[in-house]
């Protein structure tokens, strides 16, 4: 049966404040850059910003461990640069040129990386779960002590897959962490309006996995919640579920005007519950850090997406008979 938990939030090192700092300071400048080339006409197709979610994905990376898995859906930018993706490989991709993670072929919602152990965003609604299951099963049977991050949406949330993964998982006891990032809104309908379940973690009380609710928009919050997760999911006690209340500050995509809510809304957030100004603030009033280091560190951080920025554009446009790899693999 699923229980909502109190997780306590854990001891902090000054150290490790700055880097969820500097992590998310660095997803917040870089998706603000990729709005601008979007804007440019540089970036085609559909990109969808992680502004304002940053928290979510910066706190679980803090509980990971070498080797664990991520998979999440086409709002993926963010977790590529939480996991340790190179933002000129990022940004590359973003722009559809040579330089990228997929080569230039999948541009903003279909990036990978085996490297860092990222298997995609996934532009199919929901398709992304059950693949995650999948990955989370493979190491269960290799015996390998690894976890796999799912992450989905709250509009995902209401997919037949997502259920029929759930039960699949618990019966089979697979280390997989759902993460369902409830950033209110889905694709433009509020939570309210779709979905009638008071919460979203319960739903998992049907299949007796266990989980709770987070503050989104609280990183060492996140992080704590994520703690308990992984160590459920290594204990051999199966998946977990976590619902992570965030918000987007953007519309879905950059083509959403976001006429569902006003913007003193969107303002009252911003100003209130900016998870990078929660912790900014808990750096100064901790004397952890000045004014004149934030500052050092935006600039730096600036520079970094800058230089991605300008790699992307001089990175060459993929050859033609590039439509022609990476179709089959080869199995000897």
């Amino acid at each position: 049966m699923a229980t909502r938990k109190t997780t306590k939030k854990p001891n902090i090192s000054a150290e490790e404040l700055l880097e969820y700092y500097r992590d998310m300071l660095l997803i917040r400048r870089f998706e603000e850059k990729a709005g601008q080339l979007y804007g440019m006409g540089l970036i085609g197709g559909f990109c969808h910003l992680y502004i304002g979610q940053e928290a979510v994905v910066v706190g679980l990376e803090a509980a990971a461990e070498e080797g664990d898995k991520r998979v999440t859906s086409y709002r993926d930018h963010g977790h590529m640069l939480a996991c340790g993706m190179d933002p000129k490989g990022v940004m590359a991709e973003l722009t559809g040129r040579e330089g990228g993670y997929s080569k230039g072929k999948g541009g903003s919602m279909h990036m990978f990386s085996k490297e860092k152990n990222f298997y995609g965003g996934h532009g199919i609604v929901g398709a992304q779960v059950p693949i995650g299951a999948g990955l989370a099963f493979a190491d269960k049977y290799q015996g390998n002590d690894r976890v796999t991050f799912t992450y989905f949406g709250d509009g995902a949330a209401n997919q037949g897959q997502v259920y029929e993964t759930y039960n699949m998982a618990e019966l089979w006891d697979l280390p997989v962490i759902f993460v369902i990032e409830n950033n209110q809104y889905a694709m433009g309908t509020s939570v309210k309006r779709s979905t009638k379940s008071p919460s979203l973690w319960e739903r998992g009380a049907a299949y007796g996995i266990p989980g709770e609710a987070v503050d989104g928009m609280d990183v060492l919050a996140v992080k704590a919640a994520g703690q308990k997760a992984v160590d459920h999911c290594r204990a051999g006690k199966g998946p977990y579920i976590l619902e992570v209340k965030t918000y987007r500050y953007r519309g879905h995509s950059m083509s959403d005007p976001a006429k569902y809510r006003t913007r003193e809304e969107v303002q009252k957030m911003r100003e209130e519950r900016d998870a990078i100004e929660h912790v900014r603030t808990l750096l100064l009033e901790g004397k952890h850090a000045s004014e004149d280091d934030l500052k050092a560190i935006d600039k730096e951080i600036k520079a970094t997406v800058n230089e991605a920025a300008e790699f992307a554009k001089d990175s060459p446009e993929p050859a033609l008979d590039e439509l022609w790899t990476d179709i089959y693999a080869e199995v000897s």
